[in-house]
């Protein structure tokens, strides 16, 4: 499609909107702030800012959804499915969806030396790291349920904002900006108001062990998503696909041994798909395709760009929760969703300023 109609439509409204603004909107798009010169520009540059928009918009649709599933999974408030086997279903099915765009680039590319599966020892030998802390992290995701709702998972999710903004300083070497980091603190605060529980003795909605488990995902999610960022850009020719197969192949045998080790007994006497039911298998579609877009984030934006897409997703979540299961929308979860909002929005001008 040839971009120059366009740009000469929309020179005149772009010319009368400010330089800030453009480069705001920018932020969850991962778009330079100079629209003018995207649409202007290359049929490939403006391709690459329609992928970034798109994997960037199903990525908060997805997680907005992903706790809600999860909950809603539950019957009798405890999972009658094993969430090991859920997992590896989970990393099953987002392995077989990257070999199917391979088979799908190679009808139309032919088999080249970026996007053939065949590699070295160096370059898959990074790999089990990520794929392990992800089994972690995805594993106490469904056990921190136990202590919060989904609402409130959205809202301690967003602690992986802090460990990844330091992990992204001290691994990736690069540098955050003042007000990022003022934007840091003031999603601590708002993550804290918004668990406030003043209709209880307990000053926090959460207990203790649910902080424990947050905390120690946030941890697990920052340094993953990290790492992970690291080897996707490190070799940015190599196709994406491919980089996920790998990725998708790990996690398919750690969860493997999970089974193992935790499920054995269970998946031999009761079945692979014991307590499965409609939900779930929405849930483990949801977590896959997540898992793409999250890759896909990673790829063409960035991994802060990701955290704060799945920061959006917890509004999401909060207003569908009132209608499903009753949530009570509190004025300290307001307070806090605002203050977590206004972190969101200073971060994006503190990357402006970077």
């Amino acid at each position: 499609m040839d971009p120059t109609p366009l740009h000469l439509v929309m020179w005149p409204i772009e010319a009368k909107i400010p330089r800030f603004w453009r480069g705001h909107c920018a932020f969850f798009q991962g778009a330079p702030s100079n629209t003018v010169g995207i649409l202007g520009g290359s049929s490939a540059d403006l391709s690459m800012w329609k992928r970034k928009s798109i994997v960037t918009l199903s990525l908060t649709f997805l997680t907005s959804s992903q706790a809600i599933l999860i909950v809603w999974s539950k019957r009798a408030g405890k999972y009658e499915y094993s969430v090991t086997t859920a997992n590896f279903l989970v990393e099953t099915l987002k392995c077989a969806l990257s070999v199917a765009a391979l088979i799908r680039i190679w009808g139309n590319e032919g088999v080249t030396e970026d996007n053939r599966l065949s590699t070295t020892l160096d370059e898959v030998s990074v790999y089990p790291i990520p794929a392990a802390l992800y089994l972690i992290k995805n594993l106490l995701q469904y056990y921190i349920f136990a202590y919060v709702d989904a609402p409130g998972y959205q809202i301690l999710k967003n602690l992986n904002i802090i460990s990844t903004g330091v992990l992204y300083r001290i691994i990736l070497k690069k540098k955050l900006s003042e007000i990022q980091w003022a934007a840091f603190v003031l999603l601590c605060v708002g993550c804290t108001t918004a668990q406030l529980n003043p209709s209880s003795d307990h000053v926090l909605q959460t207990p203790f062990q649910g902080w424990v488990m947050a905390i120690v995902m946030a941890l697990l999610s920052g340094f993953a998503g990290v790492y992970t960022e690291a080897i996707i850009k490190k070799r940015p020719s190599r196709n994406i696909n491919v980089q996920n197969f790998w990725l998708y192949v790990f996690g398919m045998v750690f969860n493997a041994i999970a089974i193992l080790v935790q499920d054995f007994d269970a998946v031999v006497n009761k079945g692979f798909f014991h307590g499965y039911s409609f939900i779930t298998i929405l849930m483990i579609l949801n977590h896959a395709l997540s898992g793409i877009a999250v890759s896909m984030v990673m790829k063409y934006a960035d991994n802060i760009v990701k955290v704060y897409a799945t920061s959006v997703a917890m509004l999401l979540t909060a207003v569908v929760s009132v209608f499903l299961f009753g949530f009570h929308l509190s004025l300290a979860f307001f307070l806090g969703s605002t203050v977590v909002s206004v972190s969101v929005y200073l971060h994006s001008i503190g990357k402006l300023q970077r």
